[in-house]
Formats: C-alpha cells, structure tokens, sequence
C-alpha cells in the first residue's frame, strides 16, 4: 500500500538538502548530527529567513512566492529537472520558460543531429539556429558560413531576398512562422532579447511588422514546407518539432522529405555535396 506524503513540497526540499556536500558550498563540515547541509545554510544561501524556510520544510507558512522557489532553487543548485519539479509541488505546474544566455549545444545533442540523413537544426525561443545538421546546411542554409548574429530564421526570411525566393509562399510561411514566434515570445516571457528582436524588424520590413500588429499566434509542431532548391528544383519537406529535455529555450525541427520525387532529389543532393564525394 503507498503512502502518499502530506507535505511533498517539504519531503522533496529536504531530501535535496540532505544531500549536499557543505564543503563544496564553503561550508565548514565540522560534525553534525546529519548529513548534508543545515536548514539555516540553505536559508543563507537563499537569502530567506531561516524561520521562513524551515517552516517551509514543515509545510507552514502559506505558499511560497516564485522568487523564493527561485533563490532556494539557485541556493540548492537544482538541476532544471529539479527545479520544474520544485514548481510543480508548490504550484501545480513547471515554472515559466525564461530565455538562457547560454546557447551552448553538448556533443551528445550534435551527434543526435548528425546520425539524421535528413536535414535538422536547433533553435532558440528568438529562432536562432544554434545547431545543425550537414544534410541542413546543403538544403536549406549553409548556417556555417554566416555571422552567429544572422543565423536567425526571422531576420532571414524578412531581410534575405534569397530566402524569400526558396519559398513557394512566402507570405503564408512569413505569417505562420510569425504567429509561432508570438507563442515562443508568451511561452518565455517578458525579455529585452525579444524586445528588441521585434524593434528590429518591425522597422526593417512593413510585412513584419503587420503580421506582428496582428495578434495572432499559432502552433509549430508540424507541416508541410515547400521550397524552390536553386540546384534541385522544387521540394515538399514535412517538418516536425520536439522540445530538448532539460533546455526549455531550445527546440529541434525534422525535416523529412516528402516521399517520392523530393526525397529522391534530397538523398541524391545530400550524397553528391558529401565530403566524401
């Protein structure tokens, strides 16, 4: 028979502290009853009240505010796993999706990547490509070759003539693809990146800035994309989105070739660009 805890929150909070090395947080070991670190140096490390977190442990108190779960979550150092699932106990749901600084991509993700015949890439909630594939860089943009800056799908498709040109309909695509940015923007929240990413372009080009005006949001799981190669001609991609465990600001696009004709030019193109070849 399970017993389920009257206080998960506290359960879940405790168990992470007990832990922890006080050592690798400057702590003196010294010698103490139990392992891990005490409740007033998670408070220190937190910068609560150490009346506050222990009844918090207690499941007194009240609810906690999301700016406290955020310093108890620094101060224990919870992975982001951690961290939703601190959010879920307190609250019922993962915490909102902030934008990283970071956009580093490990070797393990890369050759996930790599292992696809097909064309994939990684992205940012801003729609920066971070990642990509070489079958990516052959059909749809060498991403190697450009500035990390202009890597950004949106400032391609609205400030790059030959990125307009690649699509069958690019008004469609342009205003599909900015109701999505719109539902990234409200998924992360506020944030001077976006901000400013929308500035930009809706000084840059009156299409951006129209379809943004517009208030409009849709989804990005999946589609159809249709694209003019200037080596290979015409091609139906159908593309499928996936969200990166642990990376909340990062999403992966498949693009698997229609069957038939566009994934016979697509594996041939592939094969022929090869360094191998």
């Amino acid at each position: 028979m399970t017993i389920l805890s009257e206080n998960p929150l506290g359960d879940f909070l405790r168990a992470r502290r007990l832990r922890l090395d006080p050592a690798s947080f400057g702590f003196v070991p010294g010698r103490r009853r139990t392992p891990g670190l005490r409740r007033e140096e998670v408070a220190q490390l937190a910068n609560i009240s150490p009346t506050w977190y222990t009844w918090l442990e207690q499941g007194r108190g009240g609810a906690p505010s999301r700016e406290v779960l955020n310093r108890i979550a620094g101060g224990l150092r919870l992975t982001s796993p951690e961290r939703d699932q601190l959010f879920i106990l307190a609250f019922g749901h993962p915490p909102e999706t902030r934008l990283t600084a970071s956009v580093d991509i490990t070797p393990r993700l890369q050759r996930v990547l790599d292992s696809f015949a097909i064309p994939a890439i990684i992205k940012t909630a801003t729609w920066d490509v971070v990642a990509w594939n070489f079958p990516a860089a052959v059909v749809l943009k060498d991403y190697g070759k450009l500035p990390a800056d202009k890597r950004n799908i949106l400032r391609m498709l609205f400030t790059d003539e030959d990125a307009r040109q690649m699509q069958e309909n690019w008004e469609g695509v342009a205003k599909l693809i900015v109701n999505a940015f719109r539902a990234d923007a409200a998924r992360v929240g506020p944030s001077d990146e976006i901000d400013r990413l929308v500035a930009e372009l809706s000084q840059l080009s009156p299409a951006f800035r129209a379809f943004w005006q517009s208030n409009d949001v849709a989804g990005h799981g999946e589609g159809v994309k249709r694209l003019y190669h200037p080596q290979i001609g015409a091609i139906t991609l159908e593309f499928s989105t996936f969200s990166v465990e642990g990376r909340p600001e990062l999403t992966m696009m498949v693009f698997n070739p229609e069957a038939g004709e566009s994934a016979d030019k697509v594996q041939a193109w592939v094969a022929r660009c090869a360094p191998h070849a």
